[in-house]
């Protein structure tokens, strides 16, 4: 994989991976080049750790916060220098979505579900989940204690990438395009900023997905939060 250019304190990254298998190897090697991106560090010098409010990296005293996703042969990893940060990647796919909302959601999500057209309402429903998820993860809690219910800004209507979310305590939300095939989410603390995604494809073989027009290039998309 090839490193970042210039690796910005005030940057979320995210780094999206198909694979066939073997998703903990290549979730570790997705982490380990996030530490030698934004940290600068050897690959030698890194540690990938578990812990109860998720993975940590860590180098030469330093820890970078990094946020996991995986589904259906897809892993995506999310890194901030100085700013806990959640991510969560679902494949775009039909949905019982208000059924789901009801079980699920807030009244208020499901009344926003319900207001959209039929068509519109499975992606609707993923924008929310992963949204939720994102900002679980970001707080290091997950789904825990009610996450579902917890509200998040709603992913429609012209605004910024990122979002504040509602009794957030400073998080911010929002969803950077991953190609036609995925709905991403991510959150990150204290002020938006920039995201950019790095779709690396295959492992070895990295490109990136242009915001506009969902074409591949050969540097990776700046997404601007603000």
């Amino acid at each position: 994989m090839s490193q970042l250019p210039v690796p910005g304190r005030d940057t979320v990254y995210v780094w999206i991976s198909r694979t066939c298998g073997g998703q903990p190897e290549v979730t570790r090697r997705l982490l380990v080049h996030a530490g030698v991106a934004l940290l600068g560090r050897d690959g030698s010098e890194l540690s990938v750790e578990r812990e109860a409010r998720g993975r940590r990296v860590r180098g030469g005293g330093v820890e970078l916060p990094v946020s996991v996703s995986h589904v259906d042969g897809v892993v995506a990893v999310a890194a901030c220098r100085d700013a806990p940060v959640g991510v969560d990647v679902e494949r775009r796919r039909p949905v019982p979505a208000v059924a789901l909302a009801c079980r699920w959601f807030d009244p208020a999500a499901v009344a926003w579900l319900r207001g959209r057209p039929d068509a519109d309402r499975a992606e609707g429903f993923l924008l929310l989940w992963t949204a939720k998820e994102a900002v679980g993860k970001a707080l290091g809690v997950g789904l825990r204690d009610g996450g579902l219910a917890r509200p998040v800004p709603r992913p429609d209507g012209p605004g910024p990438l990122l979002r504040p979310v509602p009794g957030g305590g400073g998080l911010w939300v929002g969803h950077p395009p991953a190609g036609p095939e995925l709905v991403l989410a991510v959150a990150v603390g204290g002020a938006p900023r920039e995201v950019v995604v790095v779709d690396v494809g295959d492992p070895g073989h990295e490109v990136a997905a242009r915001s506009a027009s969902v074409e591949r290039t050969s540097l990776p998309v700046v997404v601007r939060g603000s």
